[in-house]
């Protein structure tokens, strides 16, 4: 059984509430990882990288994450990162055809404030990679998984839904 590395980059899935500042600030420990995946029967590798919300990300912090990505002897590997910007990320990783099995996952809402959709989440891409066989760059969100150009954010549902037009 071979691992997979977890590499948690930030976003709404790690955010906390910080009661001195009163704002939802990027919880850098991985704690939520941690918590979702602690009775799994399973060699998970963690990483944490960046610690921002996507919307702060930039091409530097792309280019970290696809050589993080790249210097990994895992092949599979699930990258937690903030929804608004997941997809520039994916393509990012996507263009420099690494032939690995990478899925982005996230939540709309911290697991801090309910944790339900990030667990959904995760393991949505967990259970995915553990039986996927093709390499390429896929997002699982809110029940959907499929190749990054597949799917994106509907922001006036407020969910992830499949493209019909990429």
């Amino acid at each position: 059984m071979s691992s997979i590395l977890v590499i948690d980059t930030g976003g709404t899935f790690n955010k906390r509430y910080d009661p001195k500042s009163g704002e939802l600030m990027v919880d850098g420990t991985s704690q939520a990882l941690r918590d979702i995946t602690s009775k799994w029967l399973y060699d998970l590798k963690y990483i944490s990288i960046i610690g921002k919300d996507s919307l702060e990300m930039d091409d530097r912090d792309r280019a970290l994450l696809t050589e993080t990505i790249r210097a990994s002897a895992k092949n599979k590997i699930i990258v937690v990162h903030g929804t608004d910007t997941m997809d520039q990320s994916a393509e990012a990783i996507a263009g420099t055809k690494i032939a690995k099995q990478i899925v982005l996952t996230g939540a709309m809402v911290p697991y801090s404030v309910d944790p339900v959709e990030a667990a959904a989440n995760l393991t949505s891409a967990f259970g995915f990679l553990v039986s996927c066989t093709k390499d390429g760059v896929y997002i699982a969100m809110n029940g959907v998984i499929e190749e990054y150009q597949k799917v994106i954010k509907d922001r006036i549902m407020g969910k992830f839904i499949l493209s019909h037009t990429r």
